[in-house]
């Protein structure tokens, strides 16, 4: 029945090689189910219908991606796609007045950019809309992204703080028991790493929770409380089906004033899933020696199962579903044919027991500045740190020597965390990415639809209240 599905003679593998693929790719991939939840409920949405959420909606594309395309790819809420949901989409620590949308409308914009994702993959425009993006603003995006979400990360971890002249500063570490416990979770996660220990951030998570917790228990300066390690899951009905109610609110606010700023938030969203699922796609199939003439045989189809994903995603409560470049680890391991993606589907769904231990981890540490408490994740905040270090990778690729995709490249990393803003950091990319080619007498060298966008953003901000 395997050889018949998956092909897994033909392709050098054997059924065991593909289980401990599937494993072991999952253990890889596994710490967003710690962080999706820390990030999302921020928004107001219920923590355990976001973890449920994020298992169901993963597992279901894992096995969608086997089935359908025959890939040992898996997929869950991207890392990026998940932080422009909550501090872009719905505004979270935003200044008043600036505007955004509801978690419920926000779901409601993730189904549709889902459909989208998935007429476009129909037809192959999806590809045609990657490689129409310069090869330096997809770096300066991806390293952006990296930098956001590791400021998350320090300030989570209480290493950082506001400054009435900086702006940002260091934070007293007298007595800033979060900042040394974030540290040594740190410290422990970047041995882990760099000793290429498959799960290394799963476990640097665990270990950093262990810590964080006997400190709390022997010590008293922590209030993290242990709730069991597996129960039966709860939440779902809190976030699924919550999208529906949020399209009507979604279609006014396309007619209202504020029209742009929705459609731009769907494009960044299409172009993010877009750049991750194809650039993953490209990188695992390779690494397995599945390309074909430089080509990946049934693109059309594993796109199509990541769009699916997409739109099962926010129909039940969690961000955009994409391809897992942490699918590697599980090619290295021997995995060759979607029966691993099914593999570390299982493995998703069975994570949904352990719904208190990962509770217990989104529910942070809650810490008293100047009389304004605040939750603080020392247990997940040297993930994002870790995870935004390994996204800066992207920027061995540009080309320093021209400035004209330098530049557009650099501006786009530092914009994101500087103006704490993916949709900023993209819009400066494409405006100086085309004034940079026409005013050196290159326009041939810039997209047509870079160009378009440019005008785009430089209207958006134009007619911005």
């Amino acid at each position: 029945m395997f050889e018949a599905l998956f092909g897994i003679k033909s392709r050098g593998s054997t059924v065991g090689r593909e289980v401990l693929g599937g494993g072991t790719t999952f253990l890889a991939m596994s710490y967003i189910l710690f962080l999706q939840p820390a990030l999302l409920s921020s928004t107001g949405m219920d923590s355990g219908g976001i973890f449920m959420a994020t298992c169901l909606a993963s597992a279901i594309t894992c096995v969608v991606m086997g089935l359908l395309a025959n890939y040992p790819i898996a997929l869950a809420p991207g890392l990026g796609e998940n932080t422009f949901f909550v501090y872009t989409i719905c505004g979270v620590g935003a200044a008043a007045g600036v505007f955004h949308l509801s978690w419920q409308e926000a779901l409601a914009l993730t189904v549709v950019t889902g459909a989208i994702f998935l007429l476009l993959s129909l037809v192959g425009f999806r590809s045609a809309l990657l490689n129409a993006i310069p090869d330096s603003l997809k770096s300066g995006i991806a390293a952006g992204i990296g930098m956001l979400i590791a400021l998350v990360g320090c300030e989570w971890g209480n290493i950082i703080r506001k400054d009435a002249f900086t702006f940002v500063a260091l934070a007293d570490m007298r007595g800033n028991y979060v900042a040394l416990l974030t540290i040594a979770g740190l410290a422990i996660t970047f041995a882990l790493a760099a000793l290429h220990l498959r799960g290394a951030i799963l476990l640097g998570i665990l270990a950093t929770t262990a810590i964080t917790w006997g400190v709390g228990r022997y010590y008293g300066i922590t209030t993290i409380q242990w709730q069991g390690l597996a129960a039966l899951p709860t939440g779902l009905g809190k976030t699924a089906g919550a999208f529906v109610g949020g399209m009507g609110e979604l279609g006014r606010k396309l007619a209202g004033p504020n029209w742009a700023d929705v459609l731009v938030m769907g494009f960044i969203l299409l172009f993010m899933d877009v750049f991750d699922t194809v650039g993953t796609l490209v990188g695992v199939a390779g690494r397995a020696g599945l390309m074909q003439g430089g080509k990946l045989p049934r693109a059309e189809r594993a796109l199509a199962a990541d769009a699916i994903g997409t739109i099962v995603g926010g129909a039940m409560g969690t961000s955009t579903i994409t391809s897992y470049i942490e699918s590697v680890t599980g090619v290295v391991a021997g995995a060759r044919t979607g029966l691993a993606a099914i593999v570390a589907g299982i493995c998703l769904a069975v994570a949904l027991l352990f719904q208190p231990l990962v509770d217990m981890v989104a529910a942070g540490v809650p810490v008293t500045v100047g009389g304004v408490t605040t939750a603080k994740y020392p247990m997940i905040a040297p993930a994002l740190i870790v995870v935004g270090a390994m996204m800066m990778r992207a920027m061995r690729d540009v080309e320093w020597d021209d400035l004209t995709e330098a530049l557009p490249a650099f501006l786009t990393m530092v914009t994101m965390p500087f103006a704490f803003s993916i949709s900023a950091g993209i819009a400066i990319g494409f405006v100086s990415y085309a004034f940079g080619k026409l005013i050196t007498g290159r326009p041939r060298q810039c997209p047509v639809m870079v160009y378009i966008f440019a005008a785009l953003f430089i209207l958006r901000y134009a007619v911005a209240r």
